[in-house]
């Protein structure tokens, strides 16, 4: 771990990791293919969405695959999470994985004030002002590991962008073998040249935008008791 993640990482003593969707390219059906069309994609590809978390080292500690593309990412969340079959792993007590806006701030999950700066690129134009931009700015650039993370995982394995034409059931098993092999190389600490090319220390504002929906989406999947919502707030705070 460096040390810039380190200091990072005392401004987020509980954080064991990140978590976020990604798009991985789909071919399904054409009367399922509704469903699977990415949000804000505009060609009409199709795509399921992969819920991922990894560790400070782009390590996948979690993947679950074949949700629908148009699937909001607090859904896919909620859904997973409370799937008895899922194996999700919550987090111990006072820990929580990062996560952007578009995920409810409820124990466990620590997500960014809204409707203030957030994303890396937004803080290049000007320096950071209010202490919700300050906590933004910290928490963007260390939850930038599971960007950087899926831009290797996309980089080395270009099938996840257009996938062959396998049952969906094949498609789910080549997603999740990638992911695998992606691990292999990391923790057999292979010298690998795609996991130097996003070292943090000169990739740390890779950002991918999937389209995970808007403010009013995220109202209606909210989940998780309000003491923990409050919780959650008050430690942002």
């Amino acid at each position: 771990m460096s040390e810039r993640v380190r200091n990072l990482k005392e401004i987020f003593p509980g954080d064991i990791g990140a978590l976020d969707g990604t798009l991985i390219h789909a071919v399904v059906p054409l009367n399922q293919q509704t469903r699977y069309i990415g949000r804000g994609r505009g060609r009409g590809d199709c795509f399921q969405n992969v819920l991922a978390m990894c560790d400070f080292n782009m390590i996948f500690t979690y993947v679950w695959v074949g949700w629908e593309g148009i699937a909001h990412d607090a859904r896919v969340l909620r859904e997973v999470a409370f799937d008895p079959n899922s194996r999700f792993p919550f987090p111990p007590p006072n820990k929580y994985y990062l996560c952007d806006a578009s995920y409810p701030n409820t124990r466990g999950f620590f997500t960014p004030y809204r409707n203030t700066r957030y994303w890396l690129a937004d803080f290049r134009r000007r320096r950071v002002v209010t202490k919700e931009e300050k906590f933004n700015h910290a928490h963007a650039q260390l939850r930038n590991v599971i960007k950087r993370a899926y831009g290797v995982l996309k980089a080395r394995f270009p099938i996840l962008k257009q996938i062959v034409c396998y049952p969906f059931p094949k498609q789910i098993e080549v997603v999740v073998a990638c992911f695998a092999i992606h691990n292999f190389i990391r923790r057999c600490n292979i010298q690998d040249q795609l996991f130097m090319e996003y070292d943090e220390s000169v990739m740390f504002t890779v950002e991918e935008d999937h389209g995970g929906g808007n403010v009013e989406e995220i109202v209606e999947v909210q989940w998780g008791a309000s003491q923990d919502n409050g919780y959650m707030a008050n430690l942002r705070d």
